[in-house]
């Protein structure tokens, strides 16, 4: 069974955007390293604040309507029931080889 994601992104500054995707990871990643020209590269969004999973693309797609139709403030509720730190629930989903970087300099 393939599942489906709603997410919420920002930046230092609390920019919101808000997608949707089928790999969490590999779209976060892309946020982050900034490899697809828009909104989220412009302004530099690159840290995941909030997500949901679903089985159903057309629920994920509807919540995606629905909460890019939300006032800022209904957002960031959401996001800070979950997550009140804002912290990048991402932080620790890619390994960038730094530590071996390092030690072979």
């Amino acid at each position: 069974m393939k599942n489906y994601y709603v997410y919420i992104m920002t930046n230092k500054s609390k920019t919101l955007y808000v997608g949707v995707t089928n790999d969490l990871k590999r779209r976060v990643y892309e946020h982050k390293e900034k490899l697809l020209d828009g909104f989220t590269k412009k302004y530099n969004i690159t840290k995941l604040v909030y997500f949901e999973e679903t089985s159903d693309i057309n629920s994920a797609i509807k919540r995606e309507k629905q909460l890019k139709n939300w006032h800022r403030d209904w957002k960031i509720n959401l996001i800070e029931s979950v997550n009140k730190d804002w912290a990048d629930l991402a932080k620790d989903w890619y390994d960038r080889d730094k530590d071996a970087e390092t030690s072979s300099a």
